[in-house]
């Protein structure tokens, strides 16, 4: 297949549902063969299926993102199946997250092991692969870049507090952190690492949200400079853009992905906080 990630390989976990499903199949348009994992592990194969109906290569690795050795195994699975490994995407996620005080242990190791943790063992096992990959090319072909990206699925809440959002908000601001570190020590080797920080994308699960609670669903909206939450597909555009060489001189980036979201003053959250109660009464009086 031809595209912007033609030849390349990829690994996204967290890949059967969600933004990593997006990304998983717009990565496969653009040539790249892909590494699909997730939970359950029977939610791998559509997805793997669907990738391959449409021409294009998949595979799926059962990994737990929290286990070192899984994930050691989930990167070499890779280059033993599709040759090489060129893109990986640190996307899954688990447990609940409330506030400091209700937060329990158990849910809080969960978050940072499934996120934080998660992302460092994946990038520990990669990028060793990734550039012997590129040296061994280089031996045989002569002196080419190198071709590494990792994306990092962040998000706003890395950003910016928000309410009973212990675990969550702090897990993804270290993930920020930890883009930005391993950016500066990998750089050298031809390694690029970004976050991708994105806000209200409408996943099945959040439009069950928006179904069970559509009042609140729209004031919600409307706190969006674009009125609307993203879709999965325009979060994966710019997780194409981050593995793609057109973002060759990008590195430790944080990438929001918003619409708008973060960039209000204070003030104007609070003007439509308040058009938007003015509206619901005026709704109830027709």
């Amino acid at each position: 297949m031809n595209g912007r990630l033609a030849g390349k390989v990829a690994v996204i976990t967290g890949s059967t549902s969600g933004i990593g499903r997006a990304c998983a199949h717009l990565f496969a348009e653009h040539g790249a063969c892909i590494v699909v994992n997730g939970f359950p592990p029977e939610a791998g194969e559509p997805v793997v299926e669907a990738i391959r109906s449409a021409g294009g290569s998949a595979a799926y690795c059962h990994a737990d993102v929290r286990r070192s050795d899984d994930l050691k195994q989930l990167m070499q699975f890779a280059v033993d199946t599709f040759g090489r490994l060129d893109i990986v995407m640190n996307n899954a996620f688990c447990g609940h997250s409330t506030n400091a005080i209700e937060q329990t242990e158990e849910d809080w190791d969960d978050v940072f092991a499934s996120s934080v943790k998660a992302t460092y063992l994946g990038c520990k096992y990669a990028i060793p692969l990734m550039t012997k990959a590129e040296a061994e090319h280089e031996e045989s072909a002569g002196p080419v870049s190198l071709r590494g990206s990792i994306i990092n699925t962040a998000s706003v809440h890395g950003l910016l507090g928000s309410t009973n959002n212990a675990a969550y908000d702090a897990a993804k601001a270290a993930m920020i952190n930890l883009t930005r570190q391993m950016a500066v020590d990998y750089g050298p080797q031809g390694i690029r690492v970004n976050a991708l920080c994105p806000g209200w994308i409408a996943t099945d699960e959040h439009m069950e949200w928006v179904q069970s609670r559509p009042d609140q669903a729209r004031r919600q909206q409307m706190i969006y400079p674009l009125g609307r939450p993203g879709t999965m597909r325009e979060a994966a555009y710019a997780a194409l853009f981050l593995a793609s060489d057109e973002s060759s001189f990008v590195t430790g980036h944080a990438l929001v992905v918003d619409g708008g979201l973060t960039i209000q003053l204070q003030d104007s959250l609070a003007n439509k906080i308040e058009r938007s109660i003015r509206e619901e009464r005026q709704a109830e009086f027709k």
